[in-house]
């Protein structure tokens, strides 16, 4: 094979992998267009029905640090495709659902693709030539706000012109030539030696309940009651998981996460980035579509059906995936660092500009399209301030544990503005709607967010790079293949290589 055939295997691998990660996504918003018919469809509360969301938040926020942690054990490969098939699964079961409970197992399953992400990342960085490394990283971290913009409009679409089971269906035929794909065309890389793997599996329980009790407390603490027993006790009792968590993880030999690594200046504030840089993607996905749908009765709201919403937003996930390209040159020719900061200005201009615009549609879609950019290029950062610092057998797990703050940050988004919308709102009808005042004080609070996560952007490590030793080099090669004259080599193969560079 000629050098003149990379650009296609690497074209290739990038396609296959950020569609893995857009598939994933788009699990999140799949049934939003279902949301008032599931209590009819499965004769069911709105409280229950609200469950077929939940799970599959909760699943992807356990599942990924975990996949993570698997993938740097067993091979990324590997693991990518184990990953996948639950969501086969999942869809299927969804697809064929009679009631509420196979339904929410369905979803549950769908949710442990999030995981999918990171191990894609991952692959990207261990695979590909120097110079493609920071777009394509960019493009497969941004995939999470690319599918769940794009499988709005599609999923609103589908489920108003054809039967809703068909959305399911169509995620599982998607989801099998995915696995398809990823079998043929990510090559296979080096797992740990046997004798060097041993699963935290303390770690992952203790970590795993505190996840979901955190999440759940945060989810549904606007509709349990902020003050109620069981809201209280959930968030309360997810603090004393933690620190039971993080002091065992410091003592264990097999950690499912490196603290002391996560510790560092570096990769501690870039995921304390990550929980804002979360809160204000999702700020925008709570609040614009509701300003969208509201009757144009109330002066302000513009009136339109889910369809159109979805159509409107469509560009934000376009906008996403036109910017990473952009943010990994500018990472590549600048630092991560830089595009962090700008990536997060950007955000926080687009929410600001949006609160003067609320009364036109296309001034919506353009503001929203603006932030919605700054997050493919603060996405596509997080990743690479992140391994710039992170030892090569921890790469997924420390890309896990980032986008589980990435989840952190998007259910407290919905929690804090669930309560600002709440507090101001006005009857109309039946119901209650938000206010013009609350819609634009939840747009402000987006806004200042993300000035929080460029200030925290600006205070990590200024250097552009990090100077790779020849031993750790050789190591890497362990669990990596490398890109030789278009083929990718592994193991052995792979360190000689490098020891001749």
């Amino acid at each position: 094979m000629t050098a003149a055939s990379t650009p296609l295997k690497s074209g290739r691998l990038i396609t296959v992998l950020a569609f893995a990660g857009i598939l994933g996504a788009l699990t999140q918003t799949l049934v939003v267009p279902l949301i008032a018919e599931l209590p009819v469809i499965f004769h069911t509360s709105s409280s229950n029905a609200s469950w077929v969301i939940t799970v599959t938040l909760l699943a992807g926020a356990v599942a990924t640090p975990i996949i993570g942690r698997l993938g740097d054990m067993y091979g990324k490969k590997r693991i990518l495709l184990l990953a996948l098939v639950p969501m086969l699964v999942g869809s299927v079961v969804c697809a064929l659902a009679g009631g509420l409970v196979p339904m929410i197992i369905g979803r549950g399953l769908q949710g442990i693709a999030a995981g999918t992400v990171p191990l894609g990342i991952s692959l990207l960085h261990d695979l590909l030539p120097h110079e493609k490394v920071h777009g394509a990283v960019a493009l497969m971290s941004a995939s999470m706000g690319i599918g769940g913009a794009l499988g709005l409009p599609l999923a609103a679409g589908v489920a108003q012109y054809a039967s809703w089971r068909v959305l399911f269906w169509v995620v599982a035929v998607l989801t099998a030539l995915t696995i398809l794909f990823s079998w043929i065309i990510v090559p296979r890389d080096r797992a740990r030696p046997a004798a060097s793997r041993s699963f935290d599996y303390a770690g992952a329980v203790v970590l795993a309940i505190g996840v979901v009790a955190l999440l759940l407390g945060v989810s549904k603490g606007s509709e349990w009651g902020w003050t109620s027993t069981l809201t209280l006790s959930l968030l309360i009792g997810s603090v004393v998981v933690f620190l039971i968590w993080g002091w065992w993880e410091l003592r264990t030999p097999h950690r499912l996460v490196d603290l002391r690594a996560t510790a560092r200046r570096p990769v501690l504030l870039t995921n304390l980035a990550s929980v804002l840089v979360g809160f204000a993607m999702y700020a925008q996905s709570l609040v614009i579509p509701q300003l969208m749908q509201l009757p144009v009765e109330t002066g302000y709201g513009h009136g339109q059906t889910m369809l159109q919403m979805g159509l409107w937003m469509a560009p934000m996930g376009l906008g996403m995936m036109a910017v990473s390209p952009l943010g990994g040159w500018v990472t590549r020719h600048y630092s991560a660092k830089t595009t962090l900061i700008i990536g997060s200005i950007i955000i926080a201009l687009g929410y600001g500009a949006s609160t003067l615009v609320t009364g036109s549609l296309v001034g919506l879609m353009i503001t929203s399209t603006v932030a919605s950019a700054g997050v493919g290029f603060a996405y596509g950062a997080m990743p690479a301030l992140i391994m710039a610092t992170t030892p090569a057998k921890d790469k997924a797990a420390a890309n896990g544990f980032n986008s589980l703050m990435r989840s952190f940050g998007t259910t407290a988004s919905a929690a804090v503005l669930g309560v600002v919308l709440a507090q101001l709102s006005t009857p109309m009808g039946p119901y209650t709607v938000p206010t013009l005042a609350g819609i634009r004080i939840s747009l402000l609070i987006g806004c200042g967010v993300a000035v929080g996560a460029a200030v925290l952007a600006a205070l990590t490590s200024s250097r552009k790079s990090v100077v790779v030793s020849a031993e750790a080099l050789l190591a890497e090669t362990e669990s990596a293949a490398l890109p030789v004259d278009g083929e990718f080599l592994a193991g052995d193969a792979a360190a000689q290589v490098a020891r001749e560079r």
